[in-house]
């Protein structure tokens, strides 16, 4: 299956939703590195179920447990291998999902492509709760690129019509107080829920301090290698780098970013059209991206789909499921920005 990525630095996550635990192996992490535990906790519980009435009620204590890779708190040059134990799963709320696939989840195509027996309980290796030992991997990456000057920070851009535009991408620092939904987000998001529905949202991230020149033309571009990380995050359905979408309808003479030496007599663009990013290669201006994030598809309206023994009929999804998925995706598209410009910096180095 799908679940490696990197090309120096290699993540794989394993495990799925239901199962005792899920986890993480990092190959080639830098050695010598002791990261701070206390502040990878604080980076998980962001992430972490159960924080309030606009996140799931699944509680889970999210704590990463090393099994190897790490000796007296710092890196041995191993394989760093983490698991987090699944303690609140409750399975039974997917017994009526057996034969009848959720519209908008990987049920359908997964049945077709692996068989009856497949475990899809609570999504399975599709669920979102896979995304938390990619926070583990991300929190080590976060933290040694912060040593090396590179920082990262998302915030949360917009939920439905709420908008938040006060992000400064020159500052990107972790926790960034815009990572948290507004008055406005909560109440868009607190309608969705009382409707038996849900919403989606934007969330932009920046990255600051990388040096010129980071990336491969074509294929090996920073476009491409967080491409692929960030659309393993399962709710994103859309990216843009830069002004994105907006340069459609944009001239030449408005989408150039115009270069002038600095004071400091530092090169630097008057405008940051290009996200920080030409012909795959950092220009040392803030990288950034941001991310469509769609409505959490499992929704206490009744919908229509087909049953697998055959025919059709009407699916009431119970258990329990974020009304948006916005809040708790922030430090994952942080995690995920982070793992894949590591794994760009450690090749450079080669």
């Amino acid at each position: 299956m799908g679940n490696k990525v990197g090309s120096v630095l290699r993540m794989e996550i394993f495990g799925t939703s239901h199962a005792p635990e899920i986890g993480m192996t990092l190959e080639n992490f830098p050695e010598g590195f002791a990261p701070n535990l206390e502040l990878l906790r604080q980076f998980m519980a962001r992430r972490a179920p159960g924080q309030g009435a606009h996140t799931t009620a699944r509680k889970e204590a999210d704590e990463p447990i090393f099994e190897i890779g790490l000796k007296n708190g710092v890196t041995n040059g191993n394989t760093i291998r983490a698991v987090i134990r699944n303690t609140n799963a409750h399975s039974q709320d997917y017994v009526n999902l057996q034969d009848m696939p959720r519209p908008s989840h990987a049920d359908y195509p997964a049945r077709m492509k692996y068989g009856e027996d497949f475990d899809l309980r609570g999504g399975g290796p599709f669920s979102g709760r896979m995304t938390a030992p990619m926070c583990i991997a991300g929190g080590l990456c976060l933290q040694y690129l912060q040593k090396m000057g590179i920082h990262i920070g998302a915030q949360i851009l917009s939920i439905g019509c709420a908008k938040n535009s006060k992000f400064d991408p020159l500052d990107p620092e972790i926790p960034s107080k815009y990572a948290e939904p507004t008055q406005e987000m909560l109440q868009e998001i607190a309608a969705a829920k009382a409707d038996g529905d849900s919403i989606g949202g934007v969330i932009e991230c920046a990255v600051t301090g990388l040096p010129v020149g980071l990336g491969e033309p074509m294929f090996g571009g920073l476009e491409n290698r967080l491409a692929q990380i960030l659309f393993g995050i399962p709710a994103v359905k859309g990216l843009e780098f830069g002004s994105g979408f907006s340069c459609a309808v944009m001239h030449g003479s408005e989408h150039n970013d115009p270069y002038y030496v600095n004071s400091a007599g530092v090169v630097k663009t008057k405008t940051n059209h290009a996200g920080g990013i030409l012909g795959g290669l950092s220009t040392a201006m803030p990288l950034i991206f941001r991310l469509a994030i769609k409505p959490t598809p499992s929704i206490a309206k009744p919908q229509e789909s087909i049953c697998f023994s055959g025919g059709s009929g009407i699916l009431e999804i119970k258990g329990r499921h974020d009304p948006c998925i916005v809040p708790r995706a922030v430090p994952v598209a942080e995690a995920a920005a982070a793992i894949a410009i590591l794994d760009a910096v450690l090749e450079a180095k080669l």
